[in-house]
């Protein structure tokens, strides 16, 4: 408390910085030895502890310090020649640490008020509303149900690792249109494009020009706001992430379906003991980046038996690595392939939390499909179209999906980019494990083929895609449904706009009615 701001910071690599009693003359950093040098009072070795927040003094004193707010480690030092990629293998090379103005991890404010959970409130998603002098604030937080009791037979995973690594997603949005429309709708003024003062997310740069690879939830989030708009929608409401996926609580509530919250977070730290009790786990539009921990458990709930709603599209697609003692914050390298706001440099693709090798779950040996059936193909402006029935749709494995939905055209409308396909479109395919049995009930179509783009590794070249067929066949969504072992099941949509679809009409389209069926056959035993 009080005293001057910190200034001054540093932006760059810092490797193997070291105090001494003396001049240090011409001899070169690198090569001094706290062991050979009487003059040394502290050595710093930042290739030790990586996965720590601890910087190790190799000296005579024992002056061992804390990193603050994430400055990244694992990075290529003076002495990495290309000949080993990961840092756990050579670390004398990753004996860097970048560190950035910008870095935050936990504003480290004092605690102005708790609040203690009722033992009888629901489970579900809840807000702190804020109020001074005619500005208010919405502090948003979950609310599971007793740890080891399910209150019901369904819970929703709400995907809080997409919500932090987009945390503060500065998309140079705050023009004039998007002002007007925040005025007109009353929705939240403040954008990351004109405030970076809490730190910007994982598809920004640092100050810089370096991306930035952390993110936290230790701040305060704009975009993680009801009322925070993404874009100006000409067809929709322009919301995303959180936002968008109160379409499908709302939806669940208003067909009085109970379940339960659970999160990301939740599930990393408990595994699949967390989902067992439940007969469906749904996910809503956006679960995109997963930890191993997740996926493993989300894997083990469909193998013995449980039923998976995957509700969204650009699902289970970049490795993210949590580390225990950084509460509340999630590392992403974005290396070699993949829709990328940013490219890690070549040999800081292994994460420094966990060692593990970042960078797609595909390029990790486990596409989206072998989960949920579909995986992400094509991505394009925030705009939505529509599904066309299939006739798997006829299949008697399948056929109560589409019951009491008429026609042939599916979800021709919505608040997200005005349709239920769109923006982000995963599509089955058999070679990268999408199950035998699964059956194709419906396939988007309608887009607008200058507008949408194939992802990145469905390129070989500029012509070749990856399964040889041509660019057209592969930019569509697949919905589909699978039986998995002991009585489990999937069923997926393959886009991000689908659940800004149940809204419409006051809930009542043939969107609403798919998902209603599913959901009650899902939870039937």
């Amino acid at each position: 408390m009080g005293g001057e701001p910190v200034g001054g910071h540093f932006n760059g690599k810092i490797e193997a910085p070291a105090l001494l009693d003396r001049p240090a003359g011409e001899e070169a950093p690198r090569s001094w030895s706290a062991a050979a040098r009487a003059d040394v009072i502290a050595a710093w070795d930042f290739s030790r502890d990586v996965t720590s927040q601890r910087i190790v003094d190799a000296g005579p004193n024992v002056l061992h310090g804390e990193l603050v707010n994430l400055p990244a480690r694992g990075m290529k030092g003076a002495r990495w020649t290309g000949e080993e990629m990961c840092w756990r293998h050579a670390p004398e090379h990753y004996a860097a640490i970048h560190f950035h103005d910008d870095d935050l991890y936990d504003c480290g404010w004092q605690t102005d008020f708790t609040y203690t959970v009722p033992a009888d409130l629901p489970s579900g998603v809840y807000a702190a509303r804020l109020a001074c002098g005619g500005v208010e604030e919405m502090i948003p937080f979950f609310v599971r149900p007793p740890r080891g009791q399910a209150r019901a037979r369904a819970c929703l995973l709400v995907p809080t690792f997409t919500y932090i690594v987009y945390a503060n997603i500065a998309r140079r949005i705050a023009n004039d249109a998007y002002r007007a429309r925040v005025a007109a709708w009353g929705a939240r003024p403040w954008t990351p494009d004109e405030h970076r003062d809490y730190g910007l997310s994982t598809y920004n740069f640092h100050t810089d020009g370096s991306g930035i690879a952390y993110s936290s939830r230790l701040r305060p989030i704009m975009t993680m706001r009801s009322g925070f708009l993404a874009y100006v929608d000409a067809r929709g409401s322009g919301v995303r992430h959180l936002p968008a996926d109160t379409h499908l609580v709302a939806w669940l509530d208003a067909m009085g379906h109970e379940v339960d919250i659970v999160t990301d977070e939740d599930l990393h730290a408990e595994g699949l003991a967390l989902l067992a009790p439940y007969k469906v786990v749904l996910t809503p539009s956006h679960p995109e980046y997963q930890s191993r921990e997740t996926l493993d458990a989300l894997s083990a709930y469909v193998a013995r038996g449980g039923r998976l709603m995957y509700l969204g599209g650009n699902g289970f697609y970049w490795r993210v690595a949590v580390h225990p003692d950084v509460p509340g914050a999630v590392e992403i390298r974005r290396g070699e392939g993949g829709i990328r706001a940013w490219a890690a440099e070549p040999g800081e693709y292994y994460h420094a939390f966990d060692g593990s090798y970042g960078g797609l779950w595909r390029r990790n040996g486990r596409p989206p499909q072998q989960l949920v059936g579909v995986g992400f193909t094509s991505q394009a402006p925030f705009e939505g179209n529509w599904y066309r029935r299939a006739p798997g749709a006829a299949d008697p494995r399948a056929a109560w999906i589409l019951e009491g939905v008429g026609g042939d055209i599916i979800g021709d409308f919505g608040l997200s980019g005005g349709g239920a396909a769109g923006f982000e479109l995963d599509r089955a395919d058999h070679r990268l494990g999408t199950p035998p049995n699964t059956i194709v009930v419906a396939s988007s179509e309608g887009h607008d083929l200058d507008r949408f783009t194939l992802v990145p590794e469905e390129m070989l070249t500029d012509v070749t895609t990856w399964p040889g067929e041509p660019k057209d066949k592969l930019i569509r969504a697949d919905m589909v449904y699978f039986e998995a072992p002991n009585g489990g099941a999937v069923f997926s949509v393959g886009s991000i706009t689908f659940c800004g679809s149940l809204p419409h009409n006051n809930f009542d389209n043939d969107i609403s009615r798919i998902v209603d069926n599913v959901l009650r056959r899902f939870r039937d035993t």
